[in-house]
């Protein structure tokens, strides 16, 4: 045989050894990425999901070059819930963010004890039995609380001042959502304080939320509060556009509502929120325990109004109220 073709075969043949030893490689450092759950009972939102990457890098992990991320939506459809967190169970996964909502948290604690999950919502997260206190969480959940007590009756204060005395004002809530009656009760409570009749609106669909401010106008609802509630924030072109067609002044949860025409918003900064998730997720695939985490409290709260609104609404907003004001929007 001619040296060079024996040249030529052996090239080919170590040629082909190549290609069929890269796939295998590939797949070996795919399967040796860890990989991250995230479960949203919603849609995919591009603020949760910038803020929530800008945490992980803040702990040295980005996306697709050493971490990937599995996502599974509910697209509102709370029923989806423990199914989509049955299956990130199985692909398997490090740890299992949730964002945003509770029922979010509550299917993915319900599909594992062992995984580790990192959340953040605003309610009482004893309560819901996620962990068994603020400081020692206990089990395999921890993650970011936005305020421990319900920010409705703030929200319901501050419109409170925008309004006719007389006025009836509108709580929309979720009522799939275990946390609707609880809310309703806290907000009755706090418009009998202030003199006020409440009429609760449940929205948990699209239609729903058009019926809602039917019913609203109907009853003579002067204003409306619109809870913290994942769906409901998912939904805010729809309610803001609803708003400004009924003419009805609304407070809102966060200010991406005032940022697109809504009156105002009262919350926590929530960009922050889920960055602190971030950096809890890249602290678990790093080895802590979310036994030993703490659980994070938010810490800034915002106030952002937008005077373009309350102009075509004809709503005159008290100069102190301005003035405290993180932002305003002209």
């Amino acid at each position: 045989m001619r040296p060079n073709h024996l040249r030529r075969r052996e090239f080919v043949a170590l040629l082909g050894c190549a290609a069929a030893t890269w796939p295998l490689a590939a797949r070996a450092q795919q399967q040796a990425m860890p990989a991250i759950g995230f479960l949203s009972s919603i849609s995919e939102e591009a603020f949760i999901l910038a803020a929530f990457r800008r945490g992980l890098s803040d702990q040295g992990y980005v996306e697709s070059r050493n971490v990937r991320i599995e996502y599974r939506y509910a697209h509102g459809d709370y029923d989806r819930l423990p199914a989509l967190a049955t299956e990130l169970v199985s692909v398997p996964v490090a740890v299992i963010v949730t964002l945003p909502s509770s029922p979010a948290a509550l299917a993915a604690k319900a599909a594992t004890p062992k995984i580790p999950i990192i959340f953040s919502l605003g309610a009482d997260v004893v309560e819901l039995g996620l962990v068994a206190s603020y400081n020692l969480p206990g089990g395999n959940a921890t993650g970011v609380s936005l305020i421990p007590t319900p920010l409705t009756p703030k929200r319901l204060g501050l419109l409170d001042g925008l309004l006719p005395k007389s006025a009836p004002v509108a709580l929309m809530v979720n009522a799939t959502n275990r946390l609707a009656a609880a809310e309703s009760k806290i907000a009755e409570e706090a418009a009998r304080a202030l003199g006020r009749e409440l009429i609760v609106v449940p929205a948990s669909t699209a239609g729903e939320i058009d019926a809602g401010f039917e019913s609203m106008t109907r009853q003579g609802a002067g204003g409306l509060v619109v809870w913290q509630e994942a769906f409901l924030e998912s939904r805010r072109d729809q309610i803001v556009a609803l708003a400004q067609r009924h003419r009805l002044p609304a407070i809102y949860p966060i200010r991406q509502f005032p940022e697109i025409g809504g009156l105002i918003s009262y919350g926590a900064n929530t960009s922050e929120t889920y960055r602190q998730v971030g950096i809890y997720t890249g602290r678990i695939l790093k080895g802590e325990k979310p036994a030993d985490l703490p659980m994070q409290q938010a810490t800034k709260f915002e106030l952002v109004i937008n005077l373009r609104t309350a102009k075509a609404l004809g709503i005159g907003i008290p100069p102190m109220l301005l003035a405290v004001a993180d932002e305003v929007i002209e």
